[in-house]
């Protein structure tokens, strides 16, 4: 999710959650240029078990406050796959995963900005690209010892201040995005999709050395990081529109045609157009999506 999706989210949930604590955190440059966004919630009740989560091209750290088993799921049989406690990495994601959701949680989450890991973690994203990964895994205890000492802060402001000066100490200048390739990815984020041929010709070297960049950077080829752009982009849309036409969507975001659009639709969500309407996803978040709303 982007910062202003976080906010719609969680106002969402807390007209229904009276007692709910929500609290989002903006950082400064220079760190601040590569995080999308930190925040805590507690005493979350969420009227679902299992979620969809579709890709949105960011990297989470995220910290379990309330010692609740997360797992994800198989994607087909729904059944349990994978089990993470403590504080877990999930890199950028290809395509949709299946997770748990519990009742009362508490949740602290780093939200890096789609190039932004490799100034902090010191290693290419590609190395966490469809991946969920324990924090020991990547980081050894430090991760469990950052996650030791939110659990001591009693505010919210307080945790944030603590994972700002963690992020401060492991922020390396020398690792950060040239200005060259953060230019293709902010054209790509802002710019029609019909212009993504013109704007990888702009990249001034070639584009062996771009596509290994967005994968020490992003995690992901230009070519794949421009389909998860666009198909958040139709999420988005879908949410505006009160009278949906599919093929008009599809038209306006360069498929060449529906057949196409529909098999992309369902690679990054795991439902047909018809079939995400039907189950109202329209009317929820633009990447979360209940599996069992009754559960």
């Amino acid at each position: 999710m982007l910062d202003n999706e976080l906010d719609r989210f969680f106002f969402k949930f807390e007209e229904t959650n009276d007692y709910m604590i929500f609290e989002t955190h903006q950082l400064t440059p220079p760190i601040g240029d590569y995080i999308e966004s930190i925040f805590h919630f507690k005493d979350f009740i969420p009227d679902h078990s299992i979620e969809r989560v579709v890709p949105t091209g960011h990297v989470f750290i995220i910290f379990e406050l309330d010692d609740i088993l997360r797992n994800t799921f198989d994607n087909s049989t729904l059944k349990p796959k994978n089990t993470f406690t403590k504080a877990w990495i999930s890199g950028i994601h290809k395509n949709y995963i299946s997770i748990s959701a519990h009742q009362k949680s508490e949740m602290f989450v780093i939200q890096f900005k789609s190039f932004g890991t490799y100034p902090f973690f010191h290693f290419p994203s590609e190395d966490l690209s469809e991946k969920i990964l324990s924090a020991e895994e990547v980081f050894g205890e430090e991760l469990i010892q950052l996650r030791e000492n939110l659990l001591k802060q009693k505010t919210s402001q307080k945790k944030f201040s603590v994972a700002e000066k963690w992020l401060t100490k492991r922020y390396n200048e020398s690792k950060t995005p040239s200005k060259e390739l953060l230019s293709i990815i902010e054209r790509l984020q802002k710019e029609p999709v019909t212009n993504f041929n013109k704007v990888i010709e702009s990249y001034p070297y070639t584009q062996k050395h771009l596509i290994d960049q967005f994968k020490k950077y992003v995690g992901v080829t230009p070519k794949y990081y421009q389909r998860i752009l666009r198909f958040n982009e139709i999420l988005q849309q879908v949410r505006q529109k009160e009278n949906i036409s599919w093929s008009q969507i599809a038209y306006q975001c360069g498929y060449a045609d529906q057949s196409h659009f529909i098999k992309e639709f369902n690679h990054f969500s795991g439902f047909n157009p018809q079939e995400f309407i039907k189950q109202e996803f329209d009317k929820d978040e633009p990447n979360f999506f209940p599996l069992d709303r009754e559960g």
